[in-house]
């Protein structure tokens, strides 16, 4: 999950999270995937890109065939279960969202009904589909291995507006993030010198989360005006400077800790497999924190997460093949590859 920085440097400004007009040729793609989840014959996917895109346009655009067809076993038994999923993306970066949803699409029988939001202004994203009940929030920078009907199922306690990934219960607990210091405790991302944060009185070996994959319960979320308190913190922060200095980069998780404080459920670590996308301290010559992982576990893990600084359309980050195989070209050839020269990945 992202939110915009400020315009002076090192302050963070309010979430920054809207629907917005992204790149015409990208979402032309993105429209083609969510009119698959409302259809009712299911064509294959492959088939339908190819028929759709195949007619003449003032656009230019060629057909697609590199997107894997679902597998027949889905196509024939879809069900009614609406899932609503939400995928912030930089217009730079859309063709990370289109990725993610042509992995979650692969491997449900539901009908996913997707919102994509882009990084330009304040508004709450969550308030994008305001009919639904509950969502599933993912980061770009995911691919979906299994059902997204198991994570959306996933119970929620009384009173509770979400649920995270904690981090010490991640299979990736172990993985140290280079230039973040402690990034597993609160005090990873909170400056525990500052008074507003000790009156909070939260304790600073609290196992922190990552918000990069949450559900949400927009009921709750909205009987606790959960958006105005977030929006507090992000404002005392640019006054304050309540962050941690050793912060690797993101501004986004510590105001969700301060509200979510103990307030908050838990979901499948492996639904968030994580740290693909970052740099071991520990490694030799930089390598990634995600070739811990073996190709086993890889190949069992329900969600990956590129999170960090190397994405999988980069050079260096783990795993990348996997990713690669939900990738959509963009017929403008804005958004591409930067081709590696990583490891093949084998699955086993």
């Amino acid at each position: 999950m992202r939110w915009l920085r400020g315009g002076s440097q090192g302050s963070a400004a309010v979430p920054a999270l809207r629907a917005a007009e992204v790149n015409i040729s990208i979402l032309i793609v993105a429209v083609v995937i969510f009119l698959l989840v409302l259809h009712h014959n299911f064509l294959s996917l492959s088939d339908f890109l190819k028929r759709e895109l195949s007619d003449s346009s003032p656009l230019g655009l060629q057909p697609i065939d590199f997107i894997p067809a679902a597998p027949q076993r889905l196509v024939d038994e879809r069900n009614d279960q609406e899932i609503s999923v939400v995928i912030a993306a930089s217009d730079e970066r859309l063709g990370g969202a289109i990725a993610a949803m042509n992995s979650i699409y692969h491997h449900t029988r539901s009908n996913v009904v997707f919102h994509i939001v882009t990084l330009n202004d304040t508004v709450d994203h969550l308030s994008l589909v305001p009919h639904a009940e509950k969502v599933i929030y993912v980061d770009d920078d995911v691919i979906v291995q299994d059902d997204i009907l198991e994570l959306y199922n996933t119970p929620l306690k009384p009173g509770h507006a979400a649920a995270f990934s904690d981090d010490c219960d991640s299979t990736s607990s172990k993985v140290a993030v280079r230039g973040a210091g402690n990034q597993y405790n609160y005090i990873g991302f909170l400056d525990y010198k500052k008074e507003t944060i000790r009156k909070l009185a939260m304790k600073a070996n609290t196992c922190s989360f990552n918000p990069g994959v949450f559900i949400a319960n927009l009921t709750e979320w909205k009987l606790q005006n959960i958006t105005k308190q977030l929006e507090k913190w992000m404002a005392l922060n640019v006054v304050e400077e309540l962050y941690s200095k050793t912060l690797a980069g993101s501004i986004t998780t510590p105001p969700l800790l301060i509200v979510f404080y103990k307030q908050h459920s838990s979901i499948d670590p492996m639904w968030n497999v994580r740290h693909l996308g970052t740099n071991n301290s520990f490694s030799m010559k930089g390598s990634s924190a995600g070739k811990r992982y073996s190709p086993q576990f890889v190949k069992a893990a329900k969600l990956l997460h590129w999170n960090g600084h190397f994405k999988p359309w980069g050079r260096t980050a783990s795993y990348a093949e996997v990713w690669e195989k939900w990738f959509v070209p963009d017929p403008t050839g804005k958004f591409s590859l930067i081709r590696r020269h990583s490891e093949a990945y084998e699955a086993k």
